[in-house]
Order: structure tokens, then C-alpha cells, then sequence
């Protein structure tokens, strides 16, 4: 007990904190396996077991490796040893740091670059529009209906997608922060700015806050899915339970009418207040809603609740002319990609989902394969498992994402080509190269043989190493654990940026044409839709750690700046409208903002 209590006075951790009372009492087993016998002039053992656990937590934290400068990383850690924190915490309980790691109820940013928000605002908010909600959730949610509502829906986000492309746009650009909602770009502006800038509204200091190169407008979305669950068989593809009573719903009377408006300690925003039990989405439902403009069920990818498949904008443009591309820095089949081209009952069926992402036979279409995306980017390497209770009866042992044996069945060999556009050059994860390099020669060769593209990355989890706020790749821990990456990892996968910038760049090269071909010179840039994800904005939100939180909003801010400059160097804006949103809320309070401005010391 000495040796526990040594430890965990030197750490000052919570000991009633479950995770580092975990890693205590994990150090403390294996710390004699690991440790030699101590000399009478060396630490004692409690203070080499202390390294130990500094060192498994903690980034070049021992001794021999003095810590790295960084203050947002020292508000991280310091908040999850002592489960408390001044600037802020994670659910409804002030003096508890995390009580929350799940999504929320609240409304959620709209930024939109190319359009505005006009035919919204003329036809008025759909919670305040009693048929259109009846349509969307089968009936009225209690206290949803509200004649004064200024905030829309995330179905409109589908409803302006629809409205660009009947207007001529010809590029069309979804890009969406999972997991952020209006207090987590504030947390990452106001460290961005190094001041705590706004109160209210649309903000400023991220680029896509800022930018002002084209028409540019501002709303609020609800996220609310029609039912937060339902009975399914993935090997039927069958649905049970669709016609439950509504479980969604949005009220501003207990939700409060804006972000910056919200009741403090309210259980509402996250579907636990008896009096309004409004359920919560999840990243499936929400993303459906933004591309296939259908209220469902939630873990539904694209699936109504009466188990009829919906088509996603994507897919609907697809068969109009343009080309699909699909980028996220989480793995390829995860929610949000899933949503903008598969369809499936559940959104754990991974392997099924990028069948029909790369136009192989799936469950949802056995017969006849969907045609698949032309430019698809994103996480879930080396993910081999035996097997996944999730998937159906046709899941591969191997890699439940992407299975090797599709990849293999879609990718083109040195020298080849297709001529029929549904094979793919690809790019993946390789030892000892440089992973940005990979993807763009890979992408050259896709442009000079009009072939499609995939890029196939990731490290331990599926996902890109995840950015902390200052640039770098060394996340301190949190209520999940704690993320550590060698070098390659850093340098043999690419950034989101890097990916953001290379699908622009294949998807608006034009097909070549046959030497000599009179069509060859003054070829417009094909139409296209892309979809970009910066998905590590929710698994930094899951885990509560803002340090990783604010790094994944400035990676996905920095390609939100290669969707602009693409637009300038393309002269393109005329054609181009890009929406920038995000699926759904977490529960982040912030309540010193300026700890969190000062923490950015960087140059």
C-alpha cells in the first residue's frame, strides 16, 4: 500500500479515477519483471516503477528524456490524474473532469462557401414546419415543433447538395468534422487565436471560419435521428422495430436555443432527462441524414426504417455524370464514408460496406455491385482480426475493413490498366516509404491512365496518427488510453491535408484521350462530389482529450485550406460549392478559455 500510495502522490492521479488507478496497479505487476534489483545509490523501486508509468503515458517524460514543452498536453494529462480541470470537462457535472464520453443532442455547425443558406431561410426552419417533420420522423417529437426556430436540419444539408447540382454546380465538396460541435471549434479557435476571440455565432481564426474568397454563409443544424436504435439482421439485411414510436427530437427549452445558450448541468443533451428523453444520433444515422436526406434508425448506413435502401447524393450524381471520391482519416468503412455511397442495416458490417465502395458484391448488392467510387483515401491497414461478431455470415478472417482478397480483386498491376474505369491503381501503407510519396505517385499514375485511385493507410487502430494542438504527433493520455507512434508510422502514412489535395487533384483531371484526338486540348475539369472527413475529431472527443481535439480540427482545418486552394489555382469557384459541417455534438464544457489560449506557445 505504501509503494500505491507513493505512486500515485507523485502522479496525482484520482485513485478513484478507474484508468490511472489501471495503470497504477498494471505498473505496479510488471514493474518486477522489467526492473533489476536497486543499488543503494539508485532511485528506489516505487520511483523506477513511476518511470515506468511516465513513460507508458507520458511522452519522453522520464529522466533521461526531459520532457517536451507543451502546455496543452500538461492541461490534458493534469485534468485526467486529478479528474478535474479549470478550463473545463466533459459531461453535465462541473467538478467532475470526465462524466461523459458519448455523442450529444446539441446543434452543430454550418458553414457553406460558393452558395448560401437563401433557400432555407425563405422556406423557413423544418422544425418549424409541421409536415415536413411529420414526413421525416413519422410523427411530431414532443416539444419539437418550434414556430420561432432559426436552426435547420442536417437532411437540408442533403436538400442544398441537391439544390447546388440542379443550378449547374459541377463540384460539389461535403466536408465533415465528425464529432464537432460549435464548443469544440471554439476550444480550437481560441487556441488557434491565443485568445478567447467570440461568444456567439460563426467565429473566427480557423480557415474555415475565415475565409472569404467566395460568398460564404453560417447556420446551426440539429442532428437528432428518428429512432436511436433497431433490431437488425445483417445476412438478411432485414430490419425489425422501424415503426416504434420516435425516440429523436430536439427542444430548446431544455436544450437551450443556441450552443452558446445551453441550460448548464442539463442530463437533456445527452437523451438522459426523464421529462424530454430525446434520443441521441450516432455517426451512422447523422451521416445518412446529410447525404441521403432521410431521418432513420440509428447504426442505419443509407436504410429507411422500413428497410428500404435510400440513395445517397453520391451515388445520385454518380449516375448524372460525376465522379465520387470518398476521403477520411479514420478507417475507409466507418460511418460517415460508409454513408456517402453503401448501403447496409448496420454500420459494423465493414467488410460489405467497401464491396460496395469499390463495386464487389455485397450483401446490400449481390447481384448487381454498385459501381463504386472513383477516388477512395482513408485508415484501416494492417486491421487483421479472426473474426467480428458485427459482420455477417460472408465475413473473411483478415482484414475487417477493407479484406485483402477485394483489394487484391480491384487492384491494377504495374502496367495495367482499365479500360472499363472499375479497377483501381492503389496505394497503401508500405515499410520504409514515405507515405505521401506513395500516395502521389500512385495518384500520377492514375491520372496519365484515367484509372480510379485508392489509398489504403493507417497504424494500430485504423486510423492516422492523431495531431495534438501543436502540430506534432505525441498524444498524451485519456479516459481510452494512450497512443504512442514510432517514426514510421509518422512518415509512412500521409496527413488529411495531403489526401484532401491529391483527390482534387485525380478527380479533376480529365479522362486522355487517344493521341492525336481533336478533343485532347481544352478538356473541362469533370464534374465530381467529394467527400472529406476528418474523423478524428469524435475519437478525440470519445476519449475526452481536448490536446487531441484541438489537433484534429486544425488537420482537418488544413485541408479544408487545400478544398480552397484547389478552387483559386482551378479558377473553379464559379462551379464549386463546398459545405462544411459536422454529424453530431460531443459534451465538452469550456469554462477558462484563456488557460486555454495561453497554452499555444508555440512559434
Amino acid at each position: 500500500m505504501f509503494m500505491l500510495s507513493h505512486l500515485t502522490s507523485r502522479l496525482r492521479f484520482d485513485i478513484s479515477s478507474p484508468l490511472p488507478a489501471a495503470l497504477v496497479l498494471v505498473a505496479l505487476c510488471v514493474a518486477p519483471l522489467r526492473l533489476p534489483p536497486a543499488a543503494a545509490d539508485q532511485p528506489s523501486t516505487a520511483d523506477r516503477v513511476l518511470d515506468v508509468i511516465q513513460s507508458a503515458i507520458e511522452p519522453a517524460a522520464t529522466e533521461s528524456s526531459p520532457p517536451h514543452h507543451d502546455p496543452m498536453q500538461l492541461l490534458q494529462s493534469n485534468a485526467i490524474k486529478e479528474q478535474q480541470a479549470t478550463w473545463g470537462h466533459w459531461g453535465n457535472q462541473p467538478k467532475k473532469f470526465s462524466t461523459w464520453t458519448n455523442h450529444s443532442n446539441r446543434l452543430v455547425p454550418l458553414y457553406t462557401f460558393g452558395m448560401t443558406l437563401s433557400p432555407l431561410r425563405q422556406r423557413g426552419s423544418f422544425y418549424s414546419d409541421p409536415a415536413r417533420m411529420e414526413q421525416a420522423f413519422g410523427a411530431i417529437p414532443a416539444g419539437t415543433l418550434n414556430p420561432n426556430a432559426t436552426y435547420h436540419d442536417q437532411i437540408d444539408v442533403y436538400e442544398m447538395q441537391r439544390i447546388a447540382a440542379d443550378q449547374g454546380k459541377r463540384h460539389i465538396i461535403l466536408m465533415v468534422f465528425d464529432g464537432t460541435d460549435w464548443q469544440t471549434t471554439r476550444a480550437a479557435a481560441t487556441y488557434h487565436n491565443r485568445a478567447d476571440r467570440y461568444d456567439s455565432g460563426r467565429g473566427r481564426g480557423l480557415s474555415f471560419q475565415d475565409y472569404r474568397g467566395i460568398e460564404t454563409d453560417f447556420a446551426l443544424i440539429g442532428t437528432t435521428p428518428r429512432l436511436t436504435g433497431g433490431k437488425v439482421d445483417v445476412n438478411a439485411q432485414t430490419i425489425r422495430g422501424g415503426e416504434n414510436p420516435v425516440a429523436g427530437g430536439f427542444d430548446p427549452i431544455f436544450a437551450g436555443p443556441m450552443p452558446w445558450q445551453e441550460r448548464p448541468r442539463s442530463g437533456y443533451l445527452m437523451g438522459r432527462d426523464r421529462r424530454q428523453p430525446h434520443g441521441v444520433t450516432d455517426s451512422a444515422s447523422s451521416a445518412t441524414s446529410l447525404m441521403s436526406g432521410i431521418k432513420t434508425y440509428n447504426a442505419s448506413v443509407n436504410v429507411r426504417v422500413d428497410g428500404s435502401q435510400s440513395v445517397p447524393i453520391g451515388r445520385q450524381l454518380q449516375s448524372e455524370g460525376y465522379r465520387v471520391g470518398v476521403v477520411t482519416n479514420v478507417p475507409v468503412s466507418h460511418a460517415t464514408p460508409a454513408a456517402a455511397y453503401a448501403n447496409n442495416v448496420h454500420r459494423g458490417d465493414y467488410q460489405d460496406i467497401s464491396r460496395d465502395l469499390v463495386g464487389r458484391p455485397s450483401i446490400a448488392h449481390r447481384r448487381e455491385p454498385l459501381p463504386g467510387v472513383d477516388v477512395l483515401m482513408g485508415g484501416g491497414w494492417g486491421e487483421g482480426v479472426g473474426k467480428d461478431g458485427n459482420q455477417g455470415e460472408d465475413f473473411l478472417e483478415g482484414n475487417k475493413y477493407l479484406h485483402e482478397s477485394d483489394l487484391r480483386a480491384v487492384e491494377l498491376q504495374p502496367g495495367e490498366t482499365d479500360p472499363n474505369r472499375r479497377k483501381y491503381v492503389v496505394a497503401q501503407r508500405t515499410a520504409g516509404k514515405d507515405g505521401s510519396r506513395v500516395l502521389t505517385e500512385a495518384a500520377e499514375r492514375a491520372k496519365a491512365s484515367g484509372d480510379r485511385l485508392l489509398g489504403f493507410f493507417g497504424t494500430r487502430g485504423g486510423h492516422l496518427p492523431f495531431q495534438t494542438a501543436d502540430g506534432k504527433f505525441n498524444p498524451t493520455f485519456d479516459v481510452k488510453g494512450t497512443e504512442r507512434y514510432t517514426d514510421e508510422d509518422i512518415s509512412e502514412n500521409p496527413t488529411l491535408a495531403e489526401m484532401t489535395a491529391t483527390a482534387l487533384d485525380v478527380l479533376s483531371t480529365p479522362v486522355p484521350q487517344p493521341e492525336g484526338d481533336e478533343n485532347q486540348a481544352g478538356q473541362e475539369i469533370p464534374p465530381f462530389w467529394l467527400l472529406v472527413e476528418a474523423g478524428d475529431v469524435d475519437w478525440a472527443n470519445h476519449a475526452n482529450n481536448l490536446d487531441n481535439s484541438i489537433g484534429a480540427v486544425l488537420s482537418g482545418a488544413d485541408a479544408f485550406s487545400q478544398i480552397t486552394q484547389w478552387a483559386e489555382e482551378h479558377d473553379a469557384w464559379d462551379d464549386t460549392v463546398v459545405f462544411v459541417t459536422s454529424d453530431h455534438g460531443h459534451y465538452l464544457v469550456l469554462e477558462d478559455l484563456q488557460a486555454i489560449a495561453d497554452a499555444n506557445q508555440g512559434e
